[in-house]
């Protein structure tokens, strides 16, 4: 049987966590910096761990004007800070919560530099891997954060997107390219089992790209968002794929 994650980005503040977190089985929680705060780190892991979600962190930029999403000059030293005191912050939450800290996500434009970057993503693994357990750390196949996580032994696994148009260099499209965030559930549907069953998604100019995908990710903070979980959800099932959290893999 095939099998993949499903993962959202939640904690954001956009309101529709708590429906959202039934869908999924992985969950990239915002730390406070370019989104949410301590009540919504507090609300979204009870939220994760009464349904049994992994809980992943989700540090971006402390850019909230952008929503994390302008990329600011960065040192490696202020990677690897900028990553540990947000994944501290989450840990803390966590851990009055008897949950589990199990890998990281990097956010917006911080995700696009540590992929790109050698010497920033290695400064951000080895945050991760000193968090104390090591966590796992998911990006984009063939990354920088990919090369650095197999080179500090830490798990690494590739995510997709559902809900975002594909160039044809393996490049997500970005947000200022027309229809390069999907509006339609059919399309993210159509794109989801495309990801789960060949993974495999067609570019905006009509190619078909290769992506290695063992977690597929949505949004969480459009308005169709929880429509397109629970189309997401309803089509893997219906398709035979089952939909497990890669953390307990870690």
């Amino acid at each position: 049987m095939r099998q993949v994650d499903l993962n959202v980005d939640v904690g954001e503040g956009a309101g529709n966590d708590y429906e959202l977190l039934q869908y999924v089985t992985s969950a990239n929680i915002a730390c406070g910096a370019h989104a949410g705060g301590e009540q919504t780190m507090r609300v979204t892991v009870a939220r994760a761990v009464e349904l049994g979600v992994a809980i992943g962190a989700h540090p971006g930029h402390a850019d909230r004007e952008h929503y994390g999403r302008r990329e600011l000059p960065l040192t490696p030293a202020q990677a690897k800070s900028l990553v540990a005191e947000q994944l501290e912050r989450l840990m803390r939450v966590v851990d009055r919560r008897n949950g589990r800290l199990a890998y990281l996500k990097p956010h917006g434009a911080l995700y696009h530099q540590l992929a790109r970057c050698p010497k920033l993503a290695e400064a951000a693994v080895r945050a991760a891997v000193e968090a104390g357990p090591p966590l796992a750390v998911l990006g984009p196949a063939g990354s920088c954060l990919e090369a650095a996580a197999r080179e500090a032994g830490t798990p690494f696994f590739a995510e997709a997107f559902a809900d975002r148009a594909y160039l044809s260099n393996g490049e997500i499209a970005p947000r200022s390219h027309p229809g390069a965030l999907f509006e339609d559930e059919s399309e993210v549907v159509r794109q989801a089992l495309s990801l789960a069953t060949r993974r495999a998604v067609t570019t905006a100019d009509g190619g078909c790209l290769s992506v290695p995908c063992d977690s597929i990710c949505l949004h969480g903070d459009t308005r169709w968002a929880v429509e397109f979980a629970a189309g997401v959800r309803l089509a893997l099932a219906r398709r035979g794929v089952r939909v497990e959290s890669f953390a307990g893999r870690c």
